[in-house]
């Protein structure tokens, strides 16, 4: 009982509103998807002990989180590919990215699927892969399928994590954040390497 209170304390009120309402999904959809476009809060904050306090959904809301980023992603990309000189320039001023975006922009001429998997998964702001794939009309389902490799990778495996760990996750990815987001990036840099040599 005191590990549910200690899970519910950690989730904003707009979260635990939702969750006790019945609309959680819409409710993470929609947090998913803005978190991809604009907000520099993160998501695996929210949907750790939201995992913990549902676990019989937890893949559901894995799943969920994915669909919510990748329409924002969907909505970044068409800002940077249509909008850049007005809503573009804007946003990177805004999350005070625009280094960040001249080095992405470079890295995603010379590396292309795979800058945007690293971004995905990494903590640099992904609003930075959004709006160079669009800037720089990147293929679309090229990039929609990097960021579902990459934020897929992401978020199910927050879900592998809690499955695994269970109440210690959620500290676990505080301390340790930034080595597990190496880890996945290991991962995926892994397999696409095993793709590409089966494939070659």
């Amino acid at each position: 009982m005191a590990d549910v209170e200690q899970q519910r304390r950690a989730l904003p009120p707009w979260a635990l509103r939702a969750m006790d309402s019945g609309y959680l999904l819409p409710a993470l959809f929609v947090a998913s998807f803005l978190e991809a476009i604009i907000v520099p809060i993160p998501l695996e904050l929210i949907l750790i002990p939201l995992l913990l306090l549902q676990p019989k959904r937890r893949w559901l809301l894995a799943l969920v989180a994915l669909a919510g980023c990748l329409c924002g992603a969907l909505v970044g990309y068409g800002v940077g590919a249509w909008l850049f000189d007005s809503l573009g320039q804007s946003a990177l001023a805004t999350l005070g990215a625009e280094q960040a975006f001249a080095e992405f922009k470079q890295t995603l001429a010379e590396q292309g699927f795979m800058a945007i998997v690293v971004v995905g998964i990494t903590p640099v702001p992904f609003q930075v892969a959004m709006l160079a794939a669009g800037a720089t009309q990147y293929p679309i389902v090229g990039y929609i399928v990097a960021t579902t490799l990459a934020r897929g990778i992401r978020y199910f495996g927050l879900a592998m994590l809690v499955a695994l760990f269970g109440q210690q996750a959620l500290s676990l990815f505080k301390r340790y954040g930034k080595r597990l987001s190496g880890s996945l990036l290991f991962i995926a840099v892994l397999g696409y390497g095993l793709y590409w040599w089966l494939t070659k």
